[in-house]
């Protein structure tokens, strides 16, 4: 039997109609607020193209850095300057090195000057020579001997009771060995210069007691460049990663 008011849903609840007059109306979405743009990075400068100029005194053994240098400055190329001792202080005036390693004492008025390692001096001596026999000398060991100083020499010490040549000291510390070849003479220098002209015919013994010779990292101390700073960090240890 059909009830009054028509068709009821199941339930007995009439269905709501559809935009009719009162019904709830539905709550607008907020608009999403827009985030600002991120600034744009500012852009790193390239370092100087180089080449990066390192000036090195004889004996000097910069391999390792250099090494490291072109691992890390694959676009930077390291020119090394030879240097005499002599005309190390000159080679910044002159703007021929952008750094370099040289053996100290240095005039260090506008330089900046940090030392790297000490070398222990030698005696330089013909191979069949007496002095062989030790392992190390003395400076009583050397009474009587002829010692050359050559016009380079980096070491300038006396030694008690050598003797000077009768004739002309060579200029140079290679013309030195040679003569010390012949027998004649010893020369006294610091060992990485024993090594850099070894011959067969010549060798060489620490001199106990005698003082070191230093070798230091020299660079100017104003107008530094980026260049200058990374080989310094890489003699001082930094990483690729460090700040200075």
């Amino acid at each position: 039997m059909a009830t009054r008011g028509g068709p009821q849903r199941k339930g007995g609840r009439p269905t709501p109609g559809k935009g009719r007059a009162g019904g709830a109306k539905p709550t607008p979405k907020p608009t999403p607020k827009r985030k600002p743009a991120p600034a744009p990075a500012a852009p790193v400068p390239a370092p100087p193209s180089g080449p990066f100029r390192l000036g090195a005194i004889p004996g000097a053994t910069p391999g390792k850095w250099i090494d490291i240098w072109k691992t890390r400055m694959p676009r930077n190329p390291l020119e090394l300057v030879p240097l005499t001792v002599a005309e190390q202080h000159a080679a910044f005036a002159r703007g021929d090195v952008d750094a370099a390693i040289v053996r100290l004492p240095i005039d260090r008025d506008g330089l900046n000057v940090i030392p790297l390692y000490e070398e222990t001096t030698v005696v330089v001596c013909a191979t069949d020579s007496a002095l062989t026999a030790a392992d190390e000398l003395t400076a009583e060991d050397l009474l009587g001997e002829v010692r050359i100083v050559p016009g380079d020499d980096v070491l300038s010490f006396d030694v008690a009771g050598t003797a000077e040549p009768r004739f002309a000291a060579p200029a140079t510390t290679g013309e030195a060995v040679e003569i010390v070849a012949t027998g004649v003479a010893i020369v006294l220098v610091p060992m990485s210069l024993a090594r850099l002209h070894h011959r067969k015919d010549v060798t060489f013994r620490p001199l106990a007691e005698a003082p070191a010779s230093a070798v230091a990292l020299a660079w100017p101390a104003e107008g530094a460049t980026e260049l200058v700073d990374t080989f310094v960090g890489i003699v001082r240890g930094r990483t690729s990663n460090s700040s200075r």
